[in-house]
């Protein structure tokens, strides 16, 4: 029997593609069935159907923490009866995987998987995992899988491997979820554990001495920066039209077409389109520079995007769901800059004590109300055009939206009105 913890994206194509299943989720409230005759339980049902179901298949959506009643269950009763067995998304499909490149980090790691897929689209690559199709959609015969994957699933992943691992910089993200910085980063280096000799994982330099790296069998590859891996593979900067932050995911880019294919083109890679609410700049009505940078959801990729206009007076929409984060190496960057604060989200008082003795920090709350202060200082501002206007919340989007797109999206929409 198949049962799945959680009812989000990936186990929901899951539960399209293998009913009739067993799906348990916090938000149900009464036992139900959908379209596909899966039967939907609170989660409160799940250690008795699991007393009934020894040999079963359990499943956990990548977003659950190990902390959830409902995966403490599972573990129990796994350690109990042999015969059960916990997995990830990877782990379920591990045996019908094609060969696969796993692209994880903090940051860039969805435009790293986006610039690879769009060069070997010509060998037939997919892409999918966390950046939006779930591996149950994607074809089992492609040539290649070109896989986003979160810190989640790798966490929960003991089974499946990549053929080649890319991971960009780390920093602290998703804290509250791993517990410790520490844990996150182990997560981030659990696939090399699984290398062999013949493959290849690269690396950030700051990971050089973990203990996972001491013990993997695969050929590990350590970069500090761009100029570090151009002179490793042989590339040439000059020929790619990206500038920072997005340089390092097109350069990763181009050195996994080169282990996988040993070529690399330059006018392919240039042709990319960056995507919507990653450093997205637009203009209002009276010439002001705005910037959606919704897709900055930690205090790394903030402070990239504070240094790519350092030059400028920056007015920062910042708040949400900071993940437990250390914000104050954020607060080190604003100290050298010239940036007013429009806090807004969960943690917006937080962002105002922090901000004291460093930055104006005004307490909006709601991005609502934020866009309408920056309005009204740009309006007053006799210089408007040394201003630029920036989304970059150093946090998640779900104590006040949907989703990362939808925040980004209703920036826009009240910056324009």
């Amino acid at each position: 029997m198949l049962i799945l913890l959680g009812f989000g994206g990936t186990n929901q194509a899951i539960a399209e593609s293998y009913a009739p299943v067993l799906v348990f989720d916090d938000n149900f409230n009464t036992l139900s069935y959908d379209d596909f005759g899966n039967a939907l339980y609170p989660s409160a049902y799940l250690p008795e159907v699991l007393s009934t179901h020894l040999d079963a298949q359990i499943i956990t959506s990548p977003g659950i923490p190990p902390s959830n009643t409902m995966v403490q269950t599972a573990l129990s009763f796994i350690k109990q009866y042999p015969s059960m067995h916990f997995l990830s998304e990877y782990d379920f499909f591990a045996s019908k995987m094609p060969a696969s490149v796993w692209i994880s980090g903090t940051n860039g790691k969805t435009t790293t998987t986006q610039m690879l897929t769009h060069l070997l689209q010509s060998f037939g690559a997919q892409s999918g995992g966390n950046i939006g199709t779930p591996l149950a959609k994607l074809d089992f015969n492609a040539p290649l899988w070109v896989l986003e994957t979160s810190s989640f699933t790798l966490h929960y992943t003991e089974i499946a491997k990549p053929n080649l691992y890319l991971l960009l910089p780390i920093s602290q993200d998703h804290i509250s979820w791993h517990g410790s910085y520490a844990d996150y980063i182990a997560d981030k280096l659990k696939p090399i554990l699984s290398l062999g000799e013949k493959e290849i994982a690269i690396l950030p330099k700051s990971v050089e001495g973990h203990s996972y790296c001491k013990e993997s069998l695969g050929k590990l590859i350590f970069y500090e920066n761009a100029n570090d891996l151009a002179k490793e593979f042989g590339l040439d900067l000059k020929q790619i039209h990206f500038k920072e932050p997005f340089l390092l995911d097109a350069t990763l880019a181009l050195c996994a077409e080169k282990i996988l294919f040993l070529q690399n083109n330059y006018a392919l890679l240039n042709a990319f389109k960056i995507g919507a609410h990653k450093m997205e700049e637009f203009y209002d009505k009276a010439g002001n520079l705005w910037v959606d940078d919704s897709k900055g959801t930690n205090i790394d990729a903030t402070m990239e995007a504070l240094k790519c206009y350092q030059d400028k007076k920056i007015l920062l929409v910042l708040g949400g769901d900071d993940k437990g984060a250390d914000l104050s190496p954020l607060f080190g960057v604003i100290q050298r800059l010239e940036v007013e604060i429009f806090a807004i989200g969960s943690n917006t008082e937080k962002l105002c004590a922090l901000a004291q003795g460093i930055a104006q920090c005004q307490a909006c709350y709601t991005l609502e109300v934020a866009v309408k202060s920056i309005k009204q200082r740009l309006l007053e501002s006799k210089d408007s055009k040394n201003y630029v206007a920036m989304l970059s919340p150093a946090a998640a989007s779900l104590d006040q939206f949907s989703s990362y797109k939808e925040r980004g999206e209703k920036f826009k929409l009240n910056a324009l009105s």
